[in-house]
């Protein structure tokens, strides 16, 4: 018995990846890319904007969640890049989905990752 609860431990150690982050993959990378702005700015960007204005994970989340839930450029904290690139469109997707995508960014720090 011991030994089947090391194994599933450990496979689940092994296998576990974060969920924002597979959400995020799937999805936001479309148009953000993590360093370089092309058809938006770069989640990079995003998220810089973001930690300073927001620095509590949970604010962080709430607020950047909810945003994306219905893009609004009265409340937009990047003004700059709806002038760039326009407003982000509404992307249908649920606030728990986007929460953990949240979550994911606000733990990641893309300054180091490629494209």
């Amino acid at each position: 018995m011991k030994l089947l609860i090391i194994v599933i431990v450990f496979f689940t150690n092994v296998f576990a990846v974060d969920y924002g982050e597979l959400l995020f993959n799937g999805n936001c990378i479309t148009c953000h890319f993590k360093t370089k702005k092309v058809s938006a700015p770069s989640i990079y960007e995003i998220r810089e904007n973001y930690l300073r204005a927001f620095p509590e994970e949970e604010v962080f989340v709430k607020y950047m969640s909810t945003w994306v839930l219905k893009p609004d450029i009265k409340t937009s904290i990047m003004q700059d890049s709806i002038e760039e690139f326009n407003i982000m469109p509404e992307l249908g997707y649920d606030e728990y989905t986007l929460k953990e995508i949240a979550r994911y960014l606000y733990k990641t720090d893309f300054s180091t990752q490629q494209k």
